[in-house]
Protein backbone atom coordinates (compact mmCIF):
# COMPACT_ATOMS: atom_id res chain seq x y z
CA UNK A 1 0.00 0.00 0.00
CA UNK A 2 1.59 3.38 -1.07
CA UNK A 3 2.29 5.82 1.42
CA UNK A 4 -0.02 9.19 1.26
CA UNK A 5 0.66 12.30 2.64
CA UNK A 6 -2.36 14.95 4.55
CA UNK A 7 -2.82 16.86 0.62
CA UNK A 8 -2.93 13.20 -0.69
CA UNK A 9 -5.81 10.60 -1.90
CA UNK A 10 -5.87 7.10 -2.53
CA UNK A 11 -7.61 7.73 -5.74
CA UNK A 12 -5.91 6.15 -8.89
CA UNK A 13 -4.21 9.13 -11.07
CA UNK A 14 -2.54 8.58 -14.24
CA UNK A 15 0.74 9.90 -12.86
CA UNK A 16 2.97 7.56 -14.28
CA UNK A 17 2.06 4.75 -11.87
CA UNK A 18 2.76 6.40 -8.70
CA UNK A 19 -0.63 6.47 -7.55
CA UNK A 20 -0.45 9.45 -5.35
CA UNK A 21 -2.52 12.40 -6.27
CA UNK A 22 -2.53 15.70 -4.78
CA UNK A 23 -5.91 16.83 -3.50
CA UNK A 24 -6.99 20.02 -5.06
CA UNK A 25 -7.68 22.80 -2.39
CA UNK A 26 -11.29 23.56 -1.72
CA UNK A 27 -12.84 26.41 -2.56
CA UNK A 28 -16.13 27.94 -1.51
CA UNK A 29 -18.25 29.87 -3.73
CA UNK A 30 -20.93 31.95 -2.82
CA UNK A 31 -23.59 32.55 -5.59
CA UNK A 32 -26.30 35.41 -5.33
CA UNK A 33 -28.92 35.58 -7.54
CA UNK A 34 -29.64 39.19 -8.31
CA UNK A 35 -33.08 39.89 -10.60
CA UNK A 36 -32.06 42.66 -12.69
CA UNK A 37 -34.50 45.81 -11.93
CA UNK A 38 -33.89 47.48 -14.91
CA UNK A 39 -34.00 45.44 -18.36
CA UNK A 40 -30.55 46.52 -20.35
CA UNK A 41 -31.66 44.87 -23.64
CA UNK A 42 -33.88 46.33 -26.46
CA UNK A 43 -35.93 42.78 -27.23
CA UNK A 44 -36.44 44.02 -31.41
CA UNK A 45 -39.54 40.99 -30.81
CA UNK A 46 -42.29 43.41 -29.02
CA UNK A 47 -44.03 46.53 -30.15
CA UNK A 48 -43.79 49.76 -28.54
CA UNK A 49 -46.33 52.48 -28.50
CA UNK A 50 -45.40 56.04 -30.15
CA UNK A 51 -48.76 58.74 -29.23
CA UNK A 52 -48.34 61.28 -32.20
CA UNK A 53 -50.55 64.20 -31.38
CA UNK A 54 -51.06 67.10 -33.57
CA UNK A 55 -54.42 68.67 -34.73
CA UNK A 56 -53.38 68.72 -38.16
CA UNK A 57 -54.01 65.12 -39.83
CA UNK A 58 -51.25 65.79 -42.46
CA UNK A 59 -48.38 66.43 -39.65
CA UNK A 60 -49.66 63.11 -38.21
CA UNK A 61 -49.36 61.53 -41.05
CA UNK A 62 -45.36 63.09 -41.73
CA UNK A 63 -44.64 62.33 -38.13
CA UNK A 64 -46.25 57.66 -38.84
CA UNK A 65 -44.30 58.09 -42.58
CA UNK A 66 -41.09 59.73 -40.86
CA UNK A 67 -40.99 56.85 -38.42
CA UNK A 68 -42.22 54.01 -40.44
CA UNK A 69 -42.63 50.43 -38.72
CA UNK A 70 -39.21 50.24 -37.29
CA UNK A 71 -37.40 53.61 -36.80
CA UNK A 72 -34.14 51.73 -36.26
CA UNK A 73 -32.87 48.16 -36.64
CA UNK A 74 -32.68 47.54 -33.18
CA UNK A 75 -35.38 48.68 -31.52
CA UNK A 76 -39.12 47.19 -31.61
CA UNK A 77 -41.57 47.80 -34.25
CA UNK A 78 -43.68 51.05 -33.68
CA UNK A 79 -47.73 50.83 -32.83
CA UNK A 80 -48.48 54.65 -33.84
CA UNK A 81 -51.07 55.74 -31.82
CA UNK A 82 -52.51 59.33 -33.28
CA UNK A 83 -54.09 61.88 -30.97
CA UNK A 84 -55.77 64.96 -32.29
CA UNK A 85 -57.40 66.49 -28.99
CA UNK A 86 -55.80 66.89 -25.29
CA UNK A 87 -58.17 64.81 -23.71
CA UNK A 88 -57.47 61.80 -25.33
CA UNK A 89 -53.45 62.77 -25.63
CA UNK A 90 -53.75 62.64 -21.19
CA UNK A 91 -55.90 59.38 -21.17
CA UNK A 92 -53.26 57.66 -23.29
CA UNK A 93 -50.50 58.89 -21.41
CA UNK A 94 -51.98 58.16 -18.31
CA UNK A 95 -52.88 54.50 -19.10
CA UNK A 96 -48.93 53.41 -19.25
CA UNK A 97 -49.44 51.81 -22.52
CA UNK A 98 -47.64 54.55 -24.35
CA UNK A 99 -43.68 54.20 -24.74
CA UNK A 100 -42.75 57.53 -26.82
CA UNK A 101 -44.88 60.74 -27.58
CA UNK A 102 -44.45 63.05 -29.89
CA UNK A 103 -46.13 66.32 -29.42
CA UNK A 104 -46.74 69.35 -32.07
CA UNK A 105 -46.24 72.63 -30.52
CA UNK A 106 -48.60 74.36 -32.98
CA UNK A 107 -51.23 72.14 -31.98
CA UNK A 108 -54.66 74.38 -30.80
CA UNK A 109 -56.31 74.84 -28.55
CA UNK A 110 -53.53 72.96 -26.33
CA UNK A 111 -50.21 72.95 -27.90
CA UNK A 112 -47.54 70.48 -27.25
CA UNK A 113 -45.59 72.19 -24.89
CA UNK A 114 -47.99 72.54 -22.55
CA UNK A 115 -49.46 69.08 -22.70
CA UNK A 116 -45.66 67.69 -22.38
CA UNK A 117 -44.96 69.97 -19.06
CA UNK A 118 -48.89 69.00 -17.39
CA UNK A 119 -47.40 65.36 -18.61
CA UNK A 120 -44.01 65.17 -17.03
CA UNK A 121 -45.62 66.75 -13.89
CA UNK A 122 -48.96 64.83 -13.43
CA UNK A 123 -48.35 61.14 -14.91
CA UNK A 124 -46.36 58.48 -12.96
CA UNK A 125 -43.71 57.04 -15.03
CA UNK A 126 -44.59 59.46 -17.71
CA UNK A 127 -42.95 58.41 -21.32
CA UNK A 128 -40.05 60.13 -22.80
CA UNK A 129 -41.66 63.29 -25.41
CA UNK A 130 -40.27 64.50 -28.59
CA UNK A 131 -41.46 68.10 -29.42
CA UNK A 132 -42.24 69.16 -32.66
CA UNK A 133 -41.33 72.79 -32.52
CA UNK A 134 -42.26 75.16 -35.82
CA UNK A 135 -39.57 78.22 -34.55
CA UNK A 136 -35.81 78.24 -33.49
CA UNK A 137 -37.08 81.01 -30.87
CA UNK A 138 -39.48 77.80 -29.18
CA UNK A 139 -36.47 75.78 -28.15
CA UNK A 140 -36.52 77.64 -24.50
CA UNK A 141 -40.56 76.54 -24.56
CA UNK A 142 -39.18 73.17 -24.97
CA UNK A 143 -36.92 73.40 -22.33
CA UNK A 144 -40.12 74.76 -19.75
CA UNK A 145 -42.00 72.02 -21.34
CA UNK A 146 -39.57 69.28 -19.88
CA UNK A 147 -39.39 67.54 -23.13
CA UNK A 148 -36.85 64.81 -23.31
CA UNK A 149 -36.37 65.58 -26.95
CA UNK A 150 -36.75 68.42 -29.46
CA UNK A 151 -37.21 68.58 -33.27
CA UNK A 152 -37.53 71.84 -35.94
CA UNK A 153 -40.19 71.69 -38.89
CA UNK A 154 -39.86 71.28 -41.69
CA UNK A 155 -39.45 67.61 -40.35
CA UNK A 156 -36.74 65.69 -41.75
CA UNK A 157 -37.17 61.48 -41.84
CA UNK A 158 -33.69 60.63 -40.61
CA UNK A 159 -33.50 63.12 -37.97
CA UNK A 160 -37.17 62.41 -36.37
CA UNK A 161 -36.87 58.51 -36.69
CA UNK A 162 -33.22 58.35 -35.02
CA UNK A 163 -34.90 60.94 -32.23
CA UNK A 164 -37.22 58.15 -31.75
CA UNK A 165 -35.04 55.45 -31.72
CA UNK A 166 -32.94 56.86 -28.87
CA UNK A 167 -36.08 57.58 -27.19
CA UNK A 168 -37.46 54.16 -27.33
CA UNK A 169 -34.15 52.90 -26.10
CA UNK A 170 -34.18 55.27 -23.11
CA UNK A 171 -37.61 53.68 -22.73
CA UNK A 172 -36.72 50.11 -22.67
CA UNK A 173 -34.19 51.37 -20.09
CA UNK A 174 -36.44 52.52 -17.85
CA UNK A 175 -39.46 51.72 -17.89
CA UNK A 176 -41.18 50.96 -14.44
CA UNK A 177 -43.94 48.55 -15.81
CA UNK A 178 -42.13 46.14 -17.74
CA UNK A 179 -43.51 44.16 -20.10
Amino acid sequence: MPVTSKNEDKTPARDGGLGLRARAPVRSQVTIQLRPIVSATVSTDDTMRVLVYSDDAATREEVRLAIGRRPAADVPLVEIVECATEPKVHQWLGSGEIDVAILDGETQPAGGMGVSRQAKDEVYDCPPVCLIIARRDDRWLADWSKADAVVPQPLEPMVLADTVADLMRRRALTRLNAK
